[in-house]
């Protein structure tokens, strides 16, 4: 259909083709006027069957709803932007953005000028993106899912309070995520001792969690077998060494074993904080590690790596992880051993049942801010 063109179109005809947009240009009346190559190629449809004919033309009712609405924004304020699609002659619907301004001619005729950018691949882009979220999200769930299933089992190997012989223990295990490379254990050997044990195993989440149930399970044998505390240290070094021989991780471990009636005490401890022996209201007594930190090095363990301790009734024995005095308060000072002897002594002179409690209350009162590290807290009283 051949339609008049204002001279102005004549002139910047030209220019119109040579842009990397589609072009059109309509009157007042919806009519279209001029379209250059590049939108031809867009829609797939030549000129001809596009100039003089209404772009009501082309769409659906439905669609041409919405032009008509946006067309009203343009209307009322001289220039408009939106995403929508333009038809293409095999009925499909090519995503691009619309740019309109309006324009009055010298003859005082209105006029619009709308530009159309392709933004298919932007939106094939988008497509491929979701698919890639659903598909994370979905593999997210089942993580969670596992991760829910893990902790339950983690917090099913956590050592129960428990009385044995003339002894009460205590115990608490909180992970910094829903897993973490703390672990406690409390295993009596029939009527012959009492062992008790924390362990830490660097860094936290799923595979700290692993290497630590890994290590709890071979701690239980050797325990089972009434193996030497030093030599026990010596068989962990060398199995997480050989089997599974990361510099990422290493841990710490402060192991106890007392008798039936409590008087006898063998630690051994391998870069792990200090245990503490303390008399209600006394200042308690650190055990200190004798071991290196294991996993890391084959001579970690010490010849002599356990030391006998004697106990008294009343004594109270305190095994704990480093993230009970790793926190700092609102000043940058960290709790530390001498903070947790503090608080050990103020709460020896509580009844037994309430010590573990107080040690929390006092070191969540000291800490500032959430948590981050795992804690693990082991006490035993010698009635």
């Amino acid at each position: 259909m051949e339609i008049q063109q204002p001279e102005w179109l004549l002139q910047i005809e030209g220019i119109l083709e040579t842009l990397n947009e589609g072009v059109m240009i309509s009157d007042d009346c919806q009519k279209i006027l001029f379209v250059n190559s590049h939108l031809e190629k867009m829609l797939g449809i030549p000129a001809e069957e596009i100039v003089g004919h209404e772009s009501s033309r082309f769409y659906s009712p439905e669609e041409y709803k919405v032009i008509l609405a946006q067309i009203a924004v343009g209307e009322q304020a001289g220039q408009n932007r939106f995403e929508f699609v333009v038809p293409q002659k095999d009925g499909s619907r090519l995503p691009v953005i619309i740019s309109s301004r309006r324009l009055e001619d010298p003859d005082g005729r209105e006029f619009a000028i709308v530009t159309f950018t392709d933004i298919s691949e932007q939106k094939r882009a988008e497509a491929r993106l979701r698919d890639a979220y659903a598909k994370l999200e979905e593999r997210q769930r089942e993580i969670d899912e596992d991760l829910v299933l893990a902790a339950r089992v983690q917090q099913s190997l956590a050592p129960p309070s428990l009385v044995w012989g003339g002894m009460r223990v205590e115990t608490h295990f909180h992970p910094v995520g829903s897993i973490g490379g703390d672990f406690g254990l409390v295993s009596p050997l029939g009527e012959d001792h009492l062992d008790m044990l924390v362990c830490d195993v660097s860094g936290h989440g799923i595979g700290s969690a692993l290497v630590a149930n890994r290590i709890y399970s071979e701690t239980m044998a050797h325990l089972r077998n009434r193996m030497p505390l030093g030599e026990m240290l010596g068989q962990l070094n060398r199995f997480v060494m050989q089997n599974i021989g990361s510099s990422a991780f290493y841990f710490t471990v402060a192991a106890a074993r007392l008798d039936r009636g409590g008087r006898r005490m063998v630690f051994a401890g391998a870069g792990h904080p200090p245990a503490m022996v303390v008399r209600p209201g006394q200042e308690p007594r650190l055990l200190e590690s004798r071991s290196m930190v294991l996993g890391a090095l084959p001579d970690a363990v010490a010849m002599e790596a356990a030391l006998e301790v004697d106990l008294e009734p009343g004594d109270r024995v305190v095994l704990y992880t480093d993230g009970i005095i790793e926190v700092f308060d609102s000043r940058g000072e960290m709790l530390g051993v001498p903070g947790m002897q503090k608080f050990v002594r103020e709460t020896s002179l509580l009844p037994f049942s309430e010590m573990k409690q107080g040690i929390l209350d006092r070191v969540a009162a000291w800490s500032e801010g959430p948590a981050t590290d795992d804690v693990s807290l082991v006490l035993l009283e010698v009635q």
